[in-house]
């Protein structure tokens, strides 16, 4: 077995799900940090464990056909993006692979993954930011992104390609607030300072944009000068907001917010429907490519006007109302207060009439249905993450739904929980990756679970 700063040459054969590459060296294991399929580089071995180890590239003896040069200073530093040094057909087909091996694996799955779906754009595509703050070695604050797997800092809000050229001049304008203002920042391990993160939305198609600073407290010195300076300084600027976070938690925002300038809530364009977008608002990030999402579920799902649709982890309503044109009604739940009153009136605003909203977490809301004796037809299921509990699962599989759209972040949980629903009773047929975050390691998949 390899030891510890031993140098091997290694074929680089598949990547991580968080986009390491892979090789062998004499049978061992390694992932090696910016490494991609057919890569053959010299590798130093950084970390031994007994079944695989860790290492860094020594030497690239033979790059793959599909390395590019990066275009962005900060890769390799910022955890951000991982694949700005491969062409996005490679990318596509690394994340297209990730999921037939999770479905596969995991699953136990044997439905064919059908041909990721690309994104309309790779750069600019971001609608929203969240940069934590931190002091640089001159003193003053800076904004920029973790380092992968650290809380190191790596200034690179000016420089990131995935946002558009409005988040860093905001960035810039903040900077220049909270260095006049002597803003403190927060520290994480003794929890003092009040500058947390500078977080931003930004509505494509109506250009509105809301401003949000997440602070140890409830107010900032002088904000009637933090305003003047934002509205004389960023075209859009529709709201101001200061959220209060006290609590010693990695969670980016607390549960208050305070507008301070503007309007409560930005709006955007989704699908022919006019959206109102809260701060603590879930909103997918691409907004183009949430279309194509979107519209792939309900072809799938091969939605009519008997349908009765259960939008589960509903966030705003968006992809309920997306849909209401084609089904005789739509129930959504979701257990973020402020979402459901965007959802609420969000429907009004775009005169929906044949879709209601609960308040409520999804395993409770769907037992008040049972016992309402409500029977959707459909359901579309959006977890986070981690997934969906079992018990939802089980609840869901007694509403004898005629089909189950999953749309998941993580082609992990979305196999796992497959491979539970396949149990009760609920057969994957369609599996289609989107790709809704380009250059990250991240890939979004459809799944259609039709009942046995």
């Amino acid at each position: 077995m390899p030891k510890k700063n031993d140098i091997v040459t290694i074929e680089i054969t598949d990547v991580s799900s968080d986009g390491l590459g892979i090789g062998k060296a004499d049978g061992y294991t390694l992932f090696v940090q910016s490494a991609f399929p057919g890569d053959i580089i010299k590798a130093k071995i950084v970390k031994v464990l007994k079944n695989y180890g860790f290492g860094i590239i020594n030497k690239l003896v033979s790059p793959a056909p599909s390395r590019i040069e990066s275009d962005c200073p900060s890769f390799g530093r910022c955890g951000g993006c991982s694949f700005r040094q491969i062409s996005y057909e490679a990318e596509l087909k690394i994340k297209e692979n990730h999921v037939k091996n999770c479905m596969a694996r995991i699953g136990g799955i044997s439905a064919p993954v059908l041909s990721i779906i690309p994104s309309p754009k790779t750069d600019k595509y971001r609608n929203k930011a969240q940069f934590p703050a931190s002091v640089g070695l001159d003193g003053n604050v800076k904004f920029g992104f973790y380092s992968k797997h650290s809380h190191r800092l790596v200034e690179s809000a000016d420089l990131c390609k995935l946002h558009p050229k409005i988040f860093s001049d905001i960035s810039d304008v903040i900077r220049v607030y909270c260095n006049n203002s002597k803003i403190s920042v927060y520290d994480e391990v003794l929890g003092t300072g009040l500058l947390r993160h500078l977080f931003i939305r930004y509505g494509e198609t109506t250009g509105d944009i809301m401003v949000c600073l997440v602070i140890n407290g409830t107010h900032l010195p002088n904000e009637q000068g933090l305003v003047s300076l934002l509205t004389s300084s960023v075209p859009g600027l529709k709201s101001i907001v200061i959220n209060t976070n006290t609590k010693n938690t990695n969670e980016i925002l607390g549960e208050k917010c305070r507008t301070l300038w503007g309007s409560d809530a930005i709006s955007d364009v989704l699908c022919g429907n006019l959206l109102n977008i809260s701060p603590l608002s879930f909103y997918q990030v691409n907004r183009s490519c949430t279309e194509l999402l979107y519209n792939t579920a309900f072809d799938a799902a091969s939605l009519s006007s008997s349908d009765v649709l259960l939008d589960l982890y509903c966030g705003i309503g968006s992809i309920g109302l997306s849909a209401a044109k084609r089904v005789k009604e739509v129930v959504g739940v979701e257990i973020v207060p402020q979402a459901v009153e965007d959802a609420k009136l969000n429907a009004a605003r775009n005169g929906i009439k044949n879709a209601r909203f609960i308040c409520a977490d999804a395993k409770a809301a769907v037992s008040s249905l049972l016992k309402e004796n409500i029977r959707p037809t459909v359901a579309i299921i959006d977890p986070p993450r981690k997934g969906c509990d079992e018990r939802l699962l089980d609840d869901i599989s007694k509403m004898n739904l005629e089909r189950i759209i999953m749309i998941s972040c993580n082609p992990s949980t979305a196999a796992r929980d497959c491979k539970y629903l396949s149990s009760l009773g609920y057969v994957p047929t369609v599996i289609q990756p989107v790709d809704m975050f380009p250059r990250t390691t991240h890939v979004e998949t459809v799944v259609l679970l039709s009942r046995k």
